[in-house]
């Protein structure tokens, strides 16, 4: 079965090539929908061979989307952003699944990897309907932070991983216009919308107006993994505004939807390192260690591993336990061997111990 990739962009000549040299090998034809670029990105796209398409920028993602879908005569469709990447190993991975494809999967979900540490390491990812059956005529839906309306027919691709690598052409304050345009022109927000305008407006410092966006989402019909985002964000709001109370109940409030998760956790646990209360801290960060990371929404996987590690270490530090610090020092150490926080503290304990005449 062939597999087509569906592109739309403007103004990417910085990262398009790299994008398309990475799907070559995987990909039967390249669609490429370009939405108005005044560069390069054109001429980029037709140097790989792709079919390059026009389309009138209408402050509609899906629109778009939808538009480079029905041009694809491949039988599945893979999507990707200018800035993605699929690495070696996992073009290997695709091809692999390429040649298993029957017809009998409508959706494949993979990995995105959306942000690494210093090391190359995901520091956080979450799963993406990436791949579709054509003859399914899935449509995409939400002028900004689009998705597609899939069934149930899907399969989750745990090993395999699209690469997110910010460019330096970061838009920012496009979506929050988009929305603004939407509303504008009469777009009532479906509970998804919702969530991620309630983010754009975090992400733009307007805590206190986010806030009251992601509790007006609280209340709705919303896809629990969202909910328990929009708790963790509303959290964020709450720290910048100052409320410590409002804080810490939409962190607890994130129970209701799904038992405790590492990151909300780590949240709790960095709450009361704040306030210096050692002890409460040293429960939360424990008890993240012990969840569980296999679910859908946004992961971060520090949060069950090295962060919690790190933080008992300078939690037991302060409460005098140095023998139990010293220990959840080296467990951070065996997930960032180079971690310079991990590195700093061996020193600290090594001349602690020698100093109080011990060997470690």
């Amino acid at each position: 079965m062939t597999l087509g990739l569906c592109m739309i962009v403007k103004n990417e000549e910085e990262v398009l090539g790299r994008c398309l040299q990475s799907a070559q090998k995987i990909c039967d034809e390249f669609i490429i929908v370009d939405t108005g670029s005044s560069d390069n990105t054109m001429n980029i796209a037709l140097s790989f061979g792709a079919k390059v398409y026009s389309f009138p920028w209408n402050f509609d993602f899906s629109a778009a989307r939808n538009f480079s879908f029905s041009l694809s005569a491949a039988d599945y469709i893979l999507w990707l952003d200018a800035d993605d990447i699929i690495t070696e190993e996992n073009q290997k991975k695709l091809l692999n699944l390429k040649k298993s494809l029957d017809g009998t999967v409508d959706t494949y979900f993979l990995r995105y990897d959306a942000a690494f540490d210093e090391y190359g390491n995901a520091t956080s990812f979450f799963f993406r309907e990436r791949i579709v059956r054509r003859s399914a005529n899935f449509l995409w839906h939400g002028p900004v932070h689009e998705t597609i309306g899939i069934n149930s027919n899907s399969q989750r691709c745990d090993d395999i991983s699209i690469t997110h690598l910010r460019s330096h052409n970061e838009r920012r304050g496009r979506n929050l216009f988009i929305f603004a345009h939407s509303f504008a022109h009469g777009m009532i927000p479906d509970e998804r919308q919702k969530y991620y305008f309630a983010r754009e407006l975090s992400d733009s410092g307007l805590y206190d107006t986010a806030a009251s966006v992601f509790e007006v989402f609280l209340l709705g019909n919303g896809w629990a993994e969202d909910k328990i985002g929009a708790c963790r964000s509303l959290a964020f709001c709450f720290q910048k505004l100052g409320n410590r109370n409002k804080r810490l109940s939409a962190l607890l409030r994130s129970f209701d939807f799904a038992p405790p998760r590492p990151e909300i956790c780590c949240d709790l646990g960095l709450l009361f390192v704040e306030e210096k209360n050692w002890s409460q801290a040293v429960f939360w960060f424990k008890l993240a260690i012990n969840q569980s990371s296999d679910y859908q929404g946004f992961v971060c996987p520090d949060c069950s591993g090295f962060l919690p590690c790190i933080w008992l270490c300078v939690c037991y530090d302060h409460l005098g336990n140095h023998q139990k610090a010293y220990e959840f020092n080296e467990r951070a150490g065996s997930f960032k061997p180079l971690d310079k926080s991990y590195l700093h503290n061996k020193l600290y304990f090594q001349s602690l111990f020698h100093n109080n005449g011990e060997n470690k």
